[in-house]
């Protein structure tokens, strides 16, 4: 009969196997490291107010309070840790980001997220590597600048093309009509998805770095030939993007400066304006230590372990069958 519930798994025995084992090497590694495994809240006060992610609300009623979020990541959670002396922590939970459904995406997904005091970008980027290639048995990833990467693949310069100049390139997969609610970033986004990300790290692992300012509000920001880019970095490999990851920002006027201006974006965008976590911001005040930090998700890195195209095949029960 149609429209019956699948009790049955998605993902294999094998698949089940390998999850196991890919949660005990990340244990593993961590702790030869002396690096502090963290549990944080699933639900949480406050969502985010990034205009690419959107969270789940929750209906919840505990004491005095209702409401509540569904995190679409730990990381405010951590950086009160971090704040609080912790030290380097990583954590592997489970997060969600509504509408996020497809071959690659599921709303809950598990993710690895970790940060390391005392550590830029660039060593962070070694730790990772040596984790991802570690697990996959893969070579190590080269970088490329995200200018170099869109003037390659996508054929226009991200810093100095303007706003036209990325529309007309984007013309092919929206109608100019709908490319002018989308905005420079969201032209970016649009011909890094298409032109680009479908030819990274077919060879070999590869790094992204160097992205502009705007696409990173939780980043440190540098000024590099005359444009602004940020101290975040992304994993490719087989065309897929396992990772994002930054030297973090710690000073709390500018995170709040960037998350009123993203607000101000989601407005123009249609979407709700979002209450700042002021927890989060007051342990930025406290202090938050020198550190990178990076969120990797598992289930993609098990996909890519198994050679399987699908992530129901690496989930026991995507959101269709949950």
């Amino acid at each position: 009969m149609t429209g019956e519930p699948v009790w049955q798994p998605s993902a294999s025995q094998a698949a089940l196997k390998s999850r196991a084992q890919q949660l005990a090497f990340v244990r593993g590694f961590f702790a030869q490291r002396g690096v502090l495994e963290v549990e944080t809240p699933v639900l949480g006060r406050c969502g985010v107010t990034d205009v690419n992610l959107d969270g789940i609300h929750a209906q919840v009623t505990a004491g005095s309070r209702t409401g509540g979020w569904l995190q679409t990541s730990p990381e405010y959670h951590m950086k009160r840790l971090l704040a609080a002396g912790c030290g380097s922590i990583y954590q592997v939970s489970r997060v969600f980001r509504d509408g996020e459904q497809g071959r690659r995406h599921n709303p809950e997904f598990s993710m690895l997220e970790w940060y390391r005091t005392g550590f830029d970008d660039v060593a962070l980027m070694e730790e990772l590597s040596d984790l991802v290639c570690g697990w996959l048995g893969c070579q190590r990833p080269v970088v490329i600048q995200y200018r170099d990467a869109l003037k390659h693949w996508a054929g226009i310069d991200p810093f100095a093309a303007t706003d036209r100049e990325l529309m007309r390139r984007c013309e092919q997969w929206l109608e100019p009509e709908q490319l002018a609610d989308l905005g420079r970033d969201g032209c970016l986004d649009l011909l890094m998805s298409f032109a680009v990300e479908p030819h990274l790290g077919r060879d070999r692992p590869m790094f992204i770095t160097g992205y502009p300012a705007s696409q990173a509000s939780l980043a440190r920001v540098s000024r590099s030939h005359g444009y602004e880019t940020a101290h975040r970095f992304e994993l490719y490999i087989d065309g897929l993007e396992l990772c994002n990851g930054y030297w973090e920002l710690t000073d709390p006027k500018e995170q709040r400066l960037r998350f009123e201006a993203e607000n101000r974006q989601r407005l123009r965008f249609g979407k709700p304006e979002m209450a700042l976590d002021e927890a989060f911001l007051a342990g930025l005040e406290q202090g938050l230590p020198e550190c990178s930090g990076v969120a990797l998700g598992l289930d993609r890195l098990l996909m890519l372990k198994l050679g399987v195209q699908d992530i129901s095949e690496v989930l026991a029960f995507p959101f269709e069958r949950a």
